[in-house]
């Protein structure tokens, strides 16, 4: 199992550098190209694209292909699209390789993710705040080595060395022995059915038999209230941090006078504490449970951007920043381990469909909060991702009373 974890942080590594390397080098491609922000927003929506539908489609594939089967696909699609960047093709073939390159990084998060918290027997909050501490690592280093590649012109590199990295994780799934579980990861069994892959067939529900089963997606009907709330939470959750950390360089530079390389400095002060925060929440969670460890942190948050709004002064902003990061830094990981707990036997479906809207509160939400920097005073905005915030915490009660009562129910039918 170690050793499945750790190719697993690898493949999140590789994820979480994808999932930004547009970014960091966005400037310098439009420049080549000679294009506006809007088409390279058009070239970012189409990976994004891509990323909802290999989120939505991981777990059939893998009840058709088995997990390491629908990993292989995955990363193999990512490392074929960023050598396919490389080439620096016309803009109309960058657009067309971008859904592809999504699907492969979101398939990746949907399958990987799900593997570990469905296959991890014990602390599987643990297992998967390792993998969200690689990803975020990855996120927190492409930033600083595009940047040395910007200053020395090769800025173009970039897309190797991730198809690099990709390639050399695919190598890795593909040779490496998991051992006893090696029958589980398997592509397909001789009945043609994916062995032991965590899949929702409605039939494979713990006494599925004495429950209805809905139409949305083979969930249980009374499964509904809290599937719902949680894809909600994710939703509100993502939006509402890529928002923060995408105009947080704004606000502090409006708010504090800070200069703009120092703003972008303070960026990575967020990150790098969502990265440390990461080393211990897994481990935090496992011992005070996951509704605890989810309620604290969310709590800890809400107070954390009510005294930034207030508080203006630079050095409190910047203290702040660092207490957001690690107060963020398990929500999304323990909140997956939390939802796939409580609805037992759906981890691949559960799994992708958080993720997925977890990606689409990513697209929307900042885009809507870019427009209401524009209409309004950057005060105003930092109240509104207090709002934000203080909404989360009203879904995750929400989400914890239900919760409870869904964990009642399914330990008296245990029983």
């Amino acid at each position: 199992m170690k050793k499945l974890i750790w190719i697993g942080c690898l493949s999140y590594l590789v994820i979480g550098v994808a999932h930004v390397v547009g970014g960091s080098i966005l400037e310098q491609l439009i420049a080549h190209y000679g294009l506006s922000y809007k088409d390279g927003g058009q070239w970012i929506m189409n990976q994004f694209l891509g990323f909802l539908v290999g989120v939505l489609l991981a777990p059939s594939i893998t009840a058709r292909i088995g997990k390491r089967g629908a990993v292989l696909l995955a990363i193999g699609v990512l490392t074929v699209s960023e050598a396919a960047y490389s080439l620096l093709l016309p803009w109309g073939w960058m657009l067309a390789i971008a859904p592809f390159a999504g699907v492969g990084f979101g398939m990746t998060e949907a399958v990987v993710g799900a593997m570990i918290i469905d296959m991890a027997k014990n602390g599987k909050a643990s297992a998967m705040s390792r993998l969200e501490i690689f990803f975020g690592v990855g996120a927190l280093l492409i930033p600083i080595a595009a940047a040395y590649l910007i200053q020395h012109q090769i800025w173009q590199v970039s897309f190797p060395i991730l198809a690099a990295m990709a390639g050399i994780t695919f190598v890795l799934w593909l040779t490496l022995s998991f051992g006893e579980l090696d029958e589980q990861l398997g592509f397909v069994s001789r009945s043609g059915k994916a062995e032991q892959n965590g899949t929702a067939a409605p039939q494979a529900l713990p006494n599925a038999d004495k429950e209805k089963v809905s139409a949305f997606f083979g969930y249980p009907r009374k499964a509904l209230p809290f599937l719902l709330l949680s894809a909600l939470f994710f939703m509100i959750y993502v939006g509402m941090e890529m928002s923060f950390s995408n105009y947080l360089p704004a606000i502090l530079t409006t708010r504090s006078g800070l200069g703009e390389s120092s703003a972008a400095a303070a960026l990575s002060l967020f990150w790098g504490t969502m990265v440390l925060g990461r080393l211990f929440a897994g481990v935090l969670a496992d011992r005070m449970g996951y509704a605890r460890y989810l309620l604290i942190a969310t709590a800890g948050a809400s107070v954390i951007f009510v005294g930034m709004a207030m508080l203006g002064q630079l050095s409190w902003l910047l203290a702040m920043v660092a207490l957001s990061g690690l107060f963020f830094s398990g929500i999304f990981g323990i909140a997956l381990v939390y939802a796939n707990e409580l609805i037992p036997g759906m981890t691949e479906r559960t799994t992708s469909l958080l993720v997925a809207c977890g990606g689409l509160g990513g697209a929307i939400f900042p885009r809507l909060t870019g427009w209401f920097m524009d209409q309004y005073h950057v005060q105003s905005t930092l109240w509104l991702i207090c709002a934000l915030v203080a909404l989360l915490l009203l879904l995750l009660v929400a989400m914890l009373v239900l919760g409870r009562r869904q964990g009642q129910r399914t330990a008296f039918k245990q029983s």
